[in-house]
């Protein structure tokens, strides 16, 4: 009996003990998690400061972001409408829960297995103020721990009017916009209590991703947005179906953005990117200096050639007897071997138009992705002197019996050429028949590796540019031929700097091999050829060494011209938004090219004359252009061409 009682006594000690080490190790998790969390007091009284400014790479001051100094709003002079839909759309039980939603947080966990992906959140609106004056962007379960105990804190504190007032006076919504009242200033110069219910919707829609949905950065998503929002609230009967229908008809018309900003399409691109990384609060009141890659002589030039070309060109429309839409045009240049954006134009007027074509816009690039297809032939083995038949062809398309038929622009036939003049002249027939000798699916490939993101449908159309790209990849990929065959992302902050002087980010670019040095080089001295030789010959105004590609769609829609020096890879379109006409004879060379020369021109400006790359495994032949043979006293055109040495090249193929 008494052996018994000793070990019902043990078995007690031991149960204290075990008892005590859990509720230490818990006290201690809980002292880790709030021993260094913020006190809440004096909630309202938090202000924005300190003034970050942007600068070239040549040291001019292109913007200031600043949070301007406002009295908060009061919950009553606040539209029912705009407080009923951003409960509807970021917290239904706003009213029910105390802090944490934990229904909420289970549906989202059950969806986000469903997808194995973070999908949905499950922030509530008391969730997302703690965060946003307190805590950073991380993801990870500390955070949201102390997110949480930060909310039941702001609970016990305020009643929910006043953590929705607090909210809506602090909450970011984009494009530099904190709080309610300034929200409404800058999107639509309005007072608050103004807002139509639209334009309750459309600022209720923001929260979720301020960066993505400013109608100041992207006005279609933002519309789109909006729309979502105005289908929560018909679905919670915040408003009904007549209501709806004139909301979603309603024009979106913004307030004229500040004009003291100077490259404003690229200070909103790197904008997203710092945002993206270091938080929209950093950005704005952090009193950063951020050092950019964008060179100012070279932007100037390019923003006063594009409304000069533009304005010749739209004269051209009304003496054709189109006289809208108004032709738009975008622009890439970027430093060769960094991958450093010198210059980035998105749109004629960036105060009537912030959608950035240079790097949100997909459009068809036409022949312009003709040299993709070369440049795998060449890494395939082709030589440049390879004959390919520019005869007509028809090809059976899976599942239709119509043929497909494709003709050359000029609807004339050369019979026989090399590849060299068939790039240099611009021929659909022979890209089609080198990728369907290629397969289209391994020109895809390629074209991704060289640094295009977007989807390529994998059809022999392929050839001919019919897939959607953004002119900053193409730009990017083009680049990869004079930089030896390696790419580098494009990026446009160098470093950035805070009150103290610290640098606290320096860039670190992404570089890979994407195609090997020769075939880089014999891809180069291919599109020499267009230039010397074929479609760019307007180029060769310039005097320094250039290659380059044309493009036209169909219909005259879309105009491009992409080229490079040593140095420099610039690219440019011009089309129109609605994807209608330019006009009959608007190609590439005569819409885009200009403005490319003239950009191009500044960009070498004092410069020493530079050679592209040659490397050992390449040799250079004197050839005949028309029969790709070694040139002769009775070759009528010739050209210095590279092959690989391993390519058995001068043999007629």
């Amino acid at each position: 009996m008494t052996r018994k009682k000793n070990i019902s006594k043990y078995k007690f000690i031991a149960l204290l003990i075990i008892s005590g080490i859990i509720c230490g190790a818990s006290a201690g998790a809980f002292f880790a998690l709030t021993n260094d969390l913020p006190q809440i007091q004096a909630l309202e009284s938090f202000k924005p400061s300190a003034t970050t400014r942007i600068y070239s790479a040549d040291k001019v001051l292109l913007a200031e972001l600043s949070i301007e100094k406002r009295d908060p709003v009061h919950l009553d002079s606040i539209p029912e409408y705009l407080k009923k839909a951003l409960i509807a759309t970021e917290d239904r039980n706003f009213y029910a829960h105390s802090g944490v939603d934990i229904k909420g947080i289970l549906r989202a966990a059950i969806k986000d297995i469903k997808v194995r992906r973070f999908a949905e959140g499950a922030s509530t609106i008391t969730q997302q103020l703690a965060k946003t004056l307190f805590l950073t962007n991380k993801k990870n379960l500390l955070r949201k721990l102390k997110e949480a105990i930060l909310s039941f804190q702001l609970e016990r504190r305020y009643t929910k009017d006043e953590i929705l007032t607090i909210y809506l006076n602090q909450v970011y919504f984009g494009s530099g916009a904190y709080g309610i009242k300034s929200a409404s200033r800058i999107f639509f110069g309005k007072q608050v209590s103004d807002l139509s219910i639209a334009e309750c919707a459309l600022i209720a829609g923001m929260p979720k991703s301020p960066s993505r949905y400013s109608p100041h950065v992207n006005k279609e998503l933002a519309v789109r947005r909006r729309n979502v929002v105005l289908k929560q609230m018909l679905s919670t009967k915040i408003i009904d179906r007549q209501i709806y229908d004139k909301a979603l008809k309603e024009p979106l018309y913004l307030m004229k953005r500040s004009t003291t900003i100077k490259a404003p399409y690229f200070i909103d691109y790197i904008k997203k990117e710092i945002e993206a990384s270091m938080g929209s609060s950093n950005l704005y009141k952090g009193g950063l200096s951020i050092y950019t890659t964008l060179s100012y002589e070279i932007q100037k030039t390019a923003e006063l050639s594009v409304l000069k070309r533009l304005s010749e060109l739209e004269k051209r429309m009304e003496n054709n007897g189109i006289k809208e839409p108004s032709p738009q045009a975008a622009l890439v240049a970027l430093n060769v071997s960094s991958g450093e954006i010198l210059a980035m134009i998105g749109g004629k007027n960036y105060f009537k138009s912030p959608f950035n074509r240079a790097v949100s816009a997909r459009r068809q690039p036409g022949s312009a992705f003709k040299p993709i297809v070369y440049a795998h032939a060449i890494e395939r083995g082709f030589p440049q002197n390879k004959m390919i038949l520019d005869t007509p062809i028809a090809f059976k398309r899976p599942g239709k019996e119509e043929l497909w038929k494709p003709r050359n622009f000029s609807e004339t036939y050369s019979g026989e050429m090399t590849l060299r003049a068939a790039l240099a002249k611009s021929k659909n027939i022979p890209a089609v028949r080198l990728i369907e000798i290629l397969g289209p699916a391994s020109v895809s490939r390629f074209a991704h590796n060289l640094g295009i993101e977007s989807y390529l449908s994998p059809y022999l159309s392929l050839a001919l540019g019919t897939s959607e790209v953004t002119l900053i990849e193409l730009t990017s990929a083009y680049s990869v031929f004079p930089n030896k065959g390696e790419h580098i992302r494009p990026f446009g902050v160098t470093e950035i700097i805070d009150q103290r002087g610290r640098i606290i980010w320096h860039a670190r670019p992404s570089k890979r091999i994407a195609m090997s040095r020769s075939g880089a080089a014999v891809t180069t001295n291919m599109l020499e050829g267009v230039i010397k030789e074929g479609t760019g010959r307007r180029a060769l105004s310039l005097g320094f060494s250039l290659g380059g590609k044309t493009g036209t769609t169909n219909e005259y829609k879309d105009a491009l011209f992409v080229g490079f020096s040593p140095s420099i890879a610039t690219g440019v379109w011009v089309g129109n938004d609605v994807f209608s006409t330019l006009g009959e004879k608007e190609t590439g060379a005569r819409a885009a090219l200009p403005i490319w020369i003239d950009v191009m021109k500044t960009a070498h400006k004092n410069k020493p004359y530079q050679y592209f790359d040659i490397p050992d495994d390449v040799i250079q032949i004197r050839m005949d252009i028309t029969t790709g043979l070694p040139a002769t006293g009775t070759s009528k055109t010739f050209a210095l061409a590279l092959f690989k040495k391993t390519s058995n090249a001068i043999k007629n193929q």
